[in-house]
């Protein structure tokens, strides 16, 4: 994983958990989940985010942030509108990651062809 896709995919896991975080209290007041499921399962994904975004220097962090968009599409079940907002957050990872990584890949092959001594 290249360093501007590891900051994109860590700026969108930022984002979110931002949002989960305030989807905590609204899973509180509007469901009928318990208040220690609720906290777990609220700040839970809260905490899963910012140690993605902690961890993506090593492939675990894409993985954790992956689960995590599929546990804010789950968390759709609880909240009805988290699956659009669960949609939207998985949308923009994905982009993070794709987008990310080719311009990655496409700094490396401009840093290739400009190699010292050559004129670009």
């Amino acid at each position: 994983m290249g360093r501007i896709q590891r900051s994109m995919c860590a700026g969108m896991l930022g984002l979110e958990a931002v949002v989960l975080f305030l989807t905590t209290p609204v899973l509180l007041t509007l469901t009928e989940v318990s208040t220690a499921a609720g906290l777990a399962v609220g700040l839970g994904l809260t905490v899963a985010c910012v140690l993605a975004a902690g961890l993506m220097r090593r492939p675990a962090g894409a993985a954790l942030g992956w689960a995590v968009q599929a546990g804010a599409l789950a968390l759709g079940f609880l909240i009805p509108a988290m699956f659009a907002l669960g949609l939207v957050f998985l949308a923009l990872y994905a982009g993070a990651y794709v987008l990310g990584g080719k311009i990655d890949r496409e700094r490396a092959e401009r840093e290739q062809a400009v190699a010292p001594g050559r004129e670009p």
